[in-house]
């Protein structure tokens, strides 16, 4: 956190220097003015500072580093010249086949509520894991849309997954991992919180969702609890839902799944009039009831956690209706 901190003022710099700046040029962007993007480098120097002093170079985060480093090499070049979703997309799998190659996979599921496995994987545990690493990477990606709800989503997210590693027993080196990455989220929220000084970019985002995708598989798909599969799904949950409705809406509309639009949750708090403020609070609070279902579900508390799930989805509900919900207000006002 305190390494993000003192960097971020020189990614700023930096991002002047070589261009990296996000200038609005449709009316999906909710900002008005100019301003840099090049923050996911701080949040990059803040991770990799830690892990360095902290950890001992095993193959596995020898492997997140350089997979992470190449993600982050990417991120700058979009960042400075946007790339065709077509590259970015190949880039983001062989990042990925870095961790697979150095042992990092999703090799089952598990049976809830039992401790046997429901399936080995075998060979296709390879595809699963990519599929898995590039989905989150873009989920987290497509989430970055207003001020400091990337960071303060991937924090909660790195928070509920290190609590998940601890109680399952995981190494300590992955539970420092993954505080690693929340605390060099933390640490550059105070740049992005409305009103944003800068933005992280792609640099960040695709930073972000890689090592959350990494941290998952390591610290809680590998756990005992016979739930490990479907911890963090519900931990990384409000941008996997949000993903997942642009998909399915995008499909129902007849419109290519990767055009931009404007239905993304936080697109439709802000419809209501709500601010760029207000609005993140909520999807924070979202998020935070999504990772404390995780940590209960991790514990085997399955009834605690369906209630809060029950919650948190009621809100995501609500979240999607509400705009809905106004027109229907205005037409019978008129």
């Amino acid at each position: 956190m305190v390494v993000s901190i003192i960097m971020t003022p020189f990614a700023k710099r930096l991002a002047f220097k070589i261009g990296a700046i996000d200038v609005p040029k449709d009316d999906r962007r909710v900002h008005k003015t100019p301003i840099p993007r090049l923050g996911g480098l701080a949040i990059y120097l803040g991770f990799v500072v830690s892990v360095i002093i902290m950890l001992p170079m095993s193959k596995t985060v020898i492997g997140m580093l350089a997979g992470g480093t190449l993600m982050v090499i990417m991120g700058i070049i979009d960042d400075r010249k946007p790339l065709s979703a077509k590259v970015k997309l190949i880039g983001q799998v062989a990042c990925a086949l870095i961790l697979v190659f150095c042992g990092m996979r999703i090799e089952y599921f598990n049976i809830p509520l039992t401790a046997k496995e429901i399936l080995s994987l075998g060979i296709f545990s390879i595809p699963v894991t990519i599929f898995w690493i590039v989905g989150i990477t873009n989920t987290i990606n497509l989430i970055d849309g207003l001020d400091g709800l990337a960071a303060g989503v991937s924090t909660i997210a790195a928070l509920s997954l290190s609590y998940v590693a601890h109680a399952n027993g995981r190494p300590e080196g992955t539970v420092m991992t993954i505080l690693a990455i929340a605390g060099a989220a933390m640490g550059f929220l105070p740049y992005n919180f409305n009103p944003a000084k800068i933005f992280m970019g792609d640099t960040g985002s695709l930073f972000l969702g890689y090592m959350l995708a990494a941290i998952s598989i390591d610290g809680a798909m590998k756990g005992a609890t016979a739930l490990a599969t479907i911890v963090p799904v519900l931990a990384l949950g409000l941008p996997i839902f949000d993903t997942t409705f642009a998909i399915l809406r995008r499909a129902w509309n007849g419109r290519p799944i990767m055009e931009p639009d404007k239905g993304h949750l936080h697109h439709r708090l802000l419809s209501t009039g709500m601010g760029q403020r207000r609005t993140v609070l909520i999807l924070y609070t979202i998020s935070a009831a999504l990772g404390l279902s995780a940590a209960f579900m991790s514990n085997s508390k399955v009834i605690d956690s369906l209630a809060i799930l029950v919650i948190a989805s009621g809100m995501m509900y609500v979240t999607i209706g509400i705009p809905k919900l106004q027109k229907q207000k205005s037409s019978y006002k008129e």
